[in-house]
């Protein structure tokens, strides 16, 4: 860490970096959403693993995927505007 001193980059660098440390933490949230759904969504739907789902499987977890995007795209929205409404207090 030592060889990163911030206080030696210029203003445009210290916003490449932020850019790419938001672009970093934003792909290991989508990461962990899909390892969520996935974990949430087998565990619900699927009774006896095997090498294919069968039609209600299929069915299931299809609709348990859209539900859980669903509430992740409310809760999102409700944690960006909530954000916003104490940035613009400051």
């Amino acid at each position: 860490m030592d060889s990163l001193n911030a206080s030696k980059l210029s203003g445009t660098q210290k916003e490449e970096l932020m850019d790419q440390v938001k672009q970093q933490i934003a792909v290991a949230n989508a990461q962990e959403l899909l390892t969520k759904i996935s974990e949430k969504c087998f565990k619900k739907c699927v009774s006896r693993p095997g090498s294919t789902l069968d039609s209600s499987e299929q069915k299931c977890v299809a609709m348990c995927m859209d539900r859980y995007m669903d509430a992740w795209n409310l809760v999102s929205r409700a944690y960006s505007t909530r954000l916003q409404r104490e940035k613009n207090r400051l």
